[in-house]
């Protein structure tokens, strides 16, 4: 990312304490943003000048909470967003395995987390005319019955963020999302074990083969979302990028 490209922009990243979410307040903190982060549980190892705010974005009042300390800590000035806050788990004896409780876990951490969330900090992204970036997941793509509660969740997330991109667009804030696919990450490694143990195959059966040669890394997503935040993608709005290594080519039309 070009240094200072965000330079005297505010920031907030959702899910920002470890995996993709911690790259991605990395990147921006590199390109010059003021960065605030949240999670459920507290932490103690993030990035100098990084602003923590505790709050469970699994429900109404969490996201409530968090949007209103984000904006007490900015002053009310919030240019961009990035709601990448989710929550898998596997289940490999397919969808009539999956609890109840669980595709109401997935809806509300990986679907209405960010529309609670969005509600709450919209009027003063468009009065900076700011930018969102929405996280999905390449689950989107394609059957993949252990984890049908998530993709359910990240394609309702996909189509939502669409429809706010057509209605926000005259108002100058632009909003694209970003689907990643195997990168490393405590959350993802956790759940590609989960396969690997509930199918009896190496976990090295969920990562192999990506034509790109590697499983993908945290910075080859912040990147991205760092560009698109940036005034360099000012005519870029209701995208989806994918960002898999070609795994998905064929899929994603």
């Amino acid at each position: 990312m070009v240094k200072n490209s965000l330079q005297g922009k505010n920031a907030l990243v959702t899910g920002g304490t470890r995996g993709i979410g911690a790259g991605i307040v990395a990147e921006l903190l590199a390109a010059g943003a003021t960065v605030a982060t949240t999670s459920r549980t507290p932490v103690d190892n993030l990035p100098a000048g990084v602003h923590y705010i505790q709050a469970d974005l699994g429900t109404p009042e969490g996201a409530a909470h968090l949007g209103a300390e984000t904006l007490k800590h900015f002053d009310g000035k919030l240019d961009i967003l990035v709601n990448n806050v989710a929550a898998s788990q596997a289940y490999p004896g397919g969808i009539a395995t999956i609890p109840d409780e669980e595709w109401l876990t997935a809806l509300n951490a990986s679907y209405l987390s960010t529309v609670w969330v969005t509600q709450r900090l919209l009027a003063g992204l468009i009065e900076a005319k700011g930018a969102i970036v929405n996280i999905s997941s390449t689950v989107t793509l394609d059957a993949v019955p252990p984890l049908a509660h998530y993709a359910a969740a990240k394609a309702a997330l996909e189509r939502y963020s669409l429809t706010l991109a057509a209605e926000l667009a005259p108002k100058g804030v632009r909003l694209n999302v970003v689907i990643p696919g195997n990168v490393t990450t405590p959350g993802g490694n956790k759940v590609r074990q989960e396969m690997a143990d509930g199918f009896g195959v190496p976990v090295e059966a969920f990562t192999d083969g990506t034509p790109l040669g590697r499983v993908g890394i945290p910075v080859d997503i912040a990147a991205a979302v760092a560009f698109l935040v940036s005034d360099q993608a000012e005519w870029i709005t209701g995208s989806k990028l994918l960002i898999d290594g070609g795994a998905s080519v064929g899929l994603a039309a």
